[in-house]
């Protein structure tokens, strides 16, 4: 059995092996190669194709040249009225008009009896006249300068009630901005037997360097005149953190520095009234 199997083997070999060298001996070998045909006619054109999908922006373009101008369009709605404006300057006076029409006669006039009685209210408004400067002068006790009324107040009281004081009148603590004001309010003091009152003067800040500065009642600083005493400046220089804040008017005429606190008579000054033309 095996050698039934070795001798099989073998002659498959065999005719392998002469099937092989019967090929590798045939001088017929194929050498040939495929090669391109000639090109030929153009085909017919196919059908349009689908849209493509939409590709990626590309940058942008330079600027175009300016439009031409449009229409003038609608007018709008008015808006809102605007604040009203500052006064303007007064304008050049204008033409004469022309002459108006010539008036009907008058009637006679008794003028004896008018001027009479024109006469005797000037003498009446005269009387008046001194009756009311009697009473301001005199009963009042009132002061006056071309601007402001002054009147002395005998009623003791601390600075701020005696301002308050004041403007519940219709004025204010009487402020001596001139030399004049102050000798007519100091003469004033003087003849009413009192050697003080309260001024409307009064410390309104301190600076730095301890230095108190001083204003009148209306918040207005003092400019171009103070009626400080030689020893009120001495001692303002030596002690300048004195706790005097008011001031008060000497018979003298000078200034002195006071406590606020202290009860003392004072004396209020009114605007005078302008006259319409």
């Amino acid at each position: 059995m095996m050698a039934g199997r070795c001798s099989t083997r073998l002659l498959v070999f065999c005719v392998c092996a002469a099937v092989f060298s019967y090929i590798s001996a045939s001088p017929e070998i194929c050498t040939n190669s495929l090669l391109p045909g000639a090109k030929g006619d153009q085909g017919e054109v196919g059908e349009e194709g689908d849209q493509g999908k939409l590709g990626k922006n590309g940058p942008p373009g330079f600027p175009g040249m300016s439009g031409e101008k449009g229409l003038r369009g609608e007018v709008g709605h008015t808006g809102k009225m605007g604040p009203t404006g500052d006064k303007g300057d007064k304008g050049d006076t204008g033409l004469d008009g022309p002459s108006g029409l010539k008036g009907k006669p008058g009637t006679t006039c008794d003028c004896g009896r008018y001027r009479k009685v024109v006469g005797q209210l000037d003498i009446n408004t005269g009387k008046l006249r001194n009756a009311v400067k009697f009473v301001k002068n005199v009963i009042l006790g009132l002061r006056e300068t071309e601007e402001r009324y002054y009147l002395l107040v005998k009623e003791p009281k601390k600075f701020k009630e005696a301002s308050m004081n004041c403007k519940l009148r219709g004025g204010t603590l009487a402020m001596p901005k001139t030399t004049n004001t102050n000798r007519l309010m100091a003469d004033y003091v003087s003849k009413a037997g009192l050697t003080r009152v309260y001024i409307g003067v009064h410390r309104q800040s301190m600076d730095t360097d301890g230095t108190s500065s001083y204003g009148y009642a209306d918040s207005s600083p003092l400019q171009g005149f103070a009626a400080w005493s030689q020893e009120e400046e001495l001692n303002s220089r030596l002690s300048p953190t004195t706790n005097s804040s008011c001031v008060e008017l000497l018979s003298s005429g000078t200034w002195g520095h006071v406590e606020c606190e202290a009860t003392m008579f004072f004396m209020c000054e009114f605007p005078k009234s302008r006259r319409r033309g």
